[in-house]
């Protein structure tokens, strides 16, 4: 889907100046109590979703939701004849009945949206469609669950707030990484003081995402130089926010379970972030060394204004730091760069190893594997068997399962409005930051200061 509308330079809506200007409503629904105790409201037997997105990532929700005898693919929305025919054939396969299409166009996702028939919407689009559909949805009273992305500017992030304070239509941040089997066993662990006070966290997305940016469909993630018009799936899109954008683009993978962990926006907040980015090579060396590439290609042409490796330093108020690391242009292995630090040990995911003052070995590292057994958490317990057929190593699953639970009762999910927020301001404050030489850019309180009293409720025990 691409944009019809003109982005405003992401200074305007990044400095600290222009967020002191932006006023948010206020409205009854913010009395409303922040953590709703599980099972508070009536609780619907089947749920009737409609997807607005059915590109690979919206599909992959579709297949959850087909996967499930609770729900019921209701509706998709994509002006893309290609995925929509995919959808349907996998809908056809499971024998389910054939949803209602919205495909004319960019925009008849909004007829998808009167339908009162339609409990919830799954949003998997491109990332500059998530706050005006998130928004548009809300309004329209349906439960929301939007997949992931960077923000664009501060705006955004508070018309969100807005909108569900306004209306008491409840989003969902879909971050599955939060539901990764080893990232819940280490929060056990941190939660039952293992590693001693909290000091410093890290965690990333650091991803060789050059096939995927310059693809022509030919062969998936590994085709062509073209991007645009001319790409296949993401590259259509996503390509363009590397040639325009410097910063953390992608933030929540990493920024997810550490603010978790660290419990953000419950009892903590981010203060401020400084990011720095190194050169831009990456991109340019991919398409002259391609076989369909080359310097003469088009694609060789541009500048690409994204930093090769973008890091980024949170300080919280309770005094951790956390850093972010942003790494998609250069040739890697795959990781989240996962790192849990306090006064008593330390836990690191790229040598699946740990260390625990007094327990083990001291000064040396020592498999974390049999730990992550131990402290495998109540969730994956009871569902592992479930998670299996479900993708990115069962997170899918996790993400999805609690989406629908917490739509069903029509309730909170603990993956709230509040976190999208601030997860998503990570992106123009970083920008905003690199484009000022690291100077530190100040968080919004999207909680209003309620994050004082909101308590810690993420994945406690065995839900539904």
């Amino acid at each position: 889907m691409p944009t019809k509308l003109n982005r405003r330079s992401f200074l305007q809506n990044t400095t600290l100046a222009s967020a002191a200007l932006i006023l948010p409503n206020i409205s009854t629904a913010t009395t409303e109590s922040p953590n709703p105790q599980i099972h508070k409201y009536p609780k619907k037997d089947k749920l009737r979703i409609g997807f607005i997105g059915v590109g690979l990532r919206g599909q992959n929700h579709v297949e959850a939701a087909l996967l499930r005898d609770d729900c019921e693919v209701a509706a998709i929305a994509d002006p893309n004849p290609g995925m929509v025919a995919e959808c349907l054939k996998m809908i056809s396969e499971k024998g389910r009945k054939k949803p209602d299409l919205y495909e004319k166009g960019d925009y008849d996702y909004l007829r998808l949206l009167k339908d009162k028939d339609i409990d919830a919407v799954v949003i998997a689009t491109p990332w500059e469609w998530h706050t005006q559909q998130c928004v548009a949805a809300m309004q329209a009273g349906k439960y929301v669950g939007t997949e992931v992305c960077g923000g664009f500017s501060l705006d955004e992030c508070w018309q969100l707030v807005n909108t569900h304070e306004a209306t008491g239509s409840h989003l969902m941040f879909m971050e599955n990484v939060c539901y990764r089997r080893d990232v819940m066993a280490v929060m056990q662990m941190v939660r039952e003081g293992l590693f001693g006070e909290l000091i410093h966290l890290e965690g990333g997305y650091e991803h060789d995402l050059r096939g995927v940016k310059f693809n022509d469909g030919k062969t998936p993630y590994d085709s062509g130089a073209e991007f645009g018009e001319k790409g296949y799936s993401e590259a259509k899109w996503r390509t363009k926010h590397s040639v325009h954008r410097n910063g953390d683009l992608y933030p929540t993978h990493g920024v997810g379970p550490v603010a978790m962990m660290t419990n953000i926006n419950r009892g903590n907040r981010f203060l401020y972030l400084t990011s720095m980015a190194s050169k831009s090579r990456g991109l340019h060396d991919y398409v002259v060394k391609h076989p369909q590439g080359g310097p003469n290609h088009p694609s060789a042409q541009v500048n690409f204004n994204l930093g090769d490796k973008v890091t980024t330093i949170l300080k919280t108020s309770n005094g951790e730091t956390v850093m972010l690391s942003h790494d998609t242009n250069l040739a890697r292995p795959y990781s989240l760069a996962f790192r849990v630090q306090g006064t008593r040990g330390i836990w690191m995911d790229l040598n699946k190893s740990l260390m625990l003052e007094g327990v083990t070995k001291p000064h040396r590292w020592e498999e974390a594997k049999s730990w992550l057994e131990k402290y495998d958490h109540p969730l994956w317990k009871k569902y592992g068997s479930d998670a299996k057929a479900a993708g990115h190593g069962g997170m899918d699953f996790f993400v999805f399962h609690h989406f629908v639970e917490s739509a069903k009762r029509n309730q909170a999910p603990q993956l709230d409005v509040y976190d999208a927020a601030t997860w998503l301001a990570i992106t123009p404050l970083s920008e905003a930051s690199i484009a000022t030489g690291s100077t530190p850019q100040a968080f919004p309180d999207f909680t209003r200061g309620r994050w004082t009293e909101r308590k810690p409720d993420f994945a406690f025990g065995e839900e539904y």
